[in-house]
């Protein structure tokens, strides 16, 4: 895939806060996009992206959670698992539909829509630089810090000019 801006969004995020794509540049960003909270998948990828945060920091790296659910759904399920990151409301599915995220999906033997867990890093400069979709919750956390350990090494190693 080849490395492309996103157009700008805002989404309420958790802490009463206000997050928008355009204002989290200077650092890396993980925006991880989930099905739902306080499901055994989505625990998992976010107590892992939790275990990693500090590493993700030190990347000089942020990270933020996307799904469909309230933010007061987001608080409780941040609380819970004491996440260290902003989780955004798309309740609208905006954001989703940017990103393509939601899917057709089978739950039953019915056809259902949701969103396809995936996962967008951009680089400092706002540029998506990868994206990885449809995969298994657990590990992934490790992979995006790896990626992200590389493009900073890639970095340091340019040359100025």
């Amino acid at each position: 895939m080849s490395e492309h801006t996103v157009a700008d969004f805002s989404l309420p995020a958790t802490g009463n806060q206000t997050f928008t794509l355009s204002g989290a540049r200077g650092k890396h960003l993980v925006i991880y996009f989930y099905p739902k909270d306080n499901t055994p998948g989505c625990a998992t990828e976010a107590q892992q992206f939790r275990d990693l945060y500090a590493r993700f920091k030190k990347s000089n790296c942020e990270v933020v959670g996307i799904s469909r659910d309230s933010l007061k759904s987001h608080e409780n399920f941040k609380a819970k698992f004491t996440l260290p990151f902003a989780l955004l409301s798309d309740a609208d599915e905006t954001v989703c539909e940017l990103f393509g995220v939601i899917k057709l999906k089978n739950m039953y033997g019915k056809q259902v829509r949701g969103i396809e867990r995936s996962t967008f890093l951009f680089g400092k400069d706002g540029v998506l630089r990868r994206e990885w979709r449809g995969l298994k919750a657990d590990g992934h956390a490790q992979e995006v810090l790896d990626f992200v350990t590389t493009l900073n090494s890639k970095e340091r190693n340019v040359p100025s000019h």
